[in-house]
């Protein structure tokens, strides 16, 4: 833990860490069981101790367990796992789980280390929560955390949707620290030894880039208000996308053409159809949220489907010349043809343009 902690901050801050906890748990229905996702560094063991410590009071009809994941990724990790689970037990968490994943992170197309370690820890955790039939899954992402992330979509020219980083609540998933800053929460552990993570000081890593290097000269630079302005956008853009894409469903639901017999089959996927007449009048941000949706649900990979080849789809609306179909990644083809988008799987047309 830091050393320079006041230890007069350690109550005030336990105190906010379990109201955060509180109001969370006072979200989910009762009588149900609360999986914490602990790692064994400082935020997820104060989020351990403050779940296990809510849930034993006399008003609650929760149940609190731990889940810790152990990827094996350096040589200690399984003692740091064990110790982990050791204090969650301590706390009075049960059921209380260590679930090793092997993870090789060489594997093609698997993104970095980061995301392939976020991705085999996600499934596990899902297995888990389904296995203990959890009502939820609570992490422990601070306000810092948030900031870092909303920093590393803007540098690669995010959307509205995805600047707007974490939610407090998605489906199964909880962050009840969201809005507490990453110092608070580790004053709250400050009598408890905790592990530090080599990854998060490993520099090779773009958000510990962010952390160590970019964060803190932005606070040298803008005062230390930056990080809570980032959050706070964080929290305004996704109002924003979510009024947009409430916009946007209306204006899928008016513009698709009704499927045809034989639309469907195991060789193509789906055919989806736009009216064009329906689109023109919608505002761009929502047009291109439709587009995107199209091109999904014809079955297009999300991660091969960019900006570019949306706003080259887009063209066959705002910059309509007559030009010929698109050949775009995953063997996706749209065309316009009698008024209408033709969203299409097929064998890729070799001579189409390339968005």
């Amino acid at each position: 833990m830091d050393s320079d902690i006041d230890p007069r901050q350690t109550l005030p801050a336990q105190q906010a860490v379990r109201r955060a906890v509180r109001k969370h748990l006072a979200e989910l229905p009762a009588d149900g069981l609360v999986l914490v996702a602990c790692s064994g560094g400082p935020d997820s063991l104060a989020l351990a101790k403050a779940v296990a410590a809510e849930s034993s009071r006399a008003a609650s009809t929760w149940r609190a367990g731990a889940i810790v994941i152990d990827h094996g990724l350096q040589a200690e990790s399984a003692e740091v796992a064990q110790r982990a689970a050791h204090h969650c037990r301590s706390f009075g968490l049960d059921p209380v789980e260590v679930i090793r994943t092997d993870i090789a992170l060489d594997h093609p197309g698997g993104g970095g280390p980061e995301a392939i370690a976020r991705d085999a820890r996600r499934e596990a955790l899902l297995e888990a929560a389904d296995r203990h039939a959890a009502s939820a899954i609570y992490v422990a992402h601070t306000r810092d955390d948030q900031a870092e992330t909303v920093l590393l979509r803007l540098s690669r020219g995010s959307g509205a949707r995805s600047l707007s980083a974490m939610a407090p609540i998605t489906g199964i998933w909880h962050r009840p620290l969201l809005a507490l800053d990453r110092a608070t929460v580790h004053a709250s552990l400050r009598d408890l030894v905790s592990w530090a993570d080599p990854h998060n000081a490993d520099r090779r890593f773009a958000r510990v880039r962010v952390r160590l290097d970019a964060l803190p000269a932005l606070v040298e630079a803008l005062g230390s208000g930056v990080v809570d302005g980032l959050a706070r956008s964080a929290e305004l853009l996704r109002d924003d996308a979510d009024a947009l894409d409430a916009i946007a469903e209306r204006v899928w639901l008016s513009s698709r053409v009704a499927p045809q017999a034989g639309a469907f089959d195991e060789e193509h996927d789906r055919v989806i159809e736009l009216e064009v007449a329906a689109l023109i009048d919608a505002h761009r941000a929502v047009r291109t949220r439709v587009l995107r949706r199209a091109c999904l649900e014809v079955g297009a990979p999300a991660a091969a489907i960019t900006f570019d080849h949306v706003r080259s789809i887009e063209a066959l609306i705002s910059d309509w010349r007559g030009q010929g179909p698109l050949d775009l990644p995953g063997s996706l083809r749209v065309s316009r043809e009698c008024g209408r988008l033709r969203f299409d799987r097929s064998d890729p047309l070799g001579s189409t343009p390339r968005a």
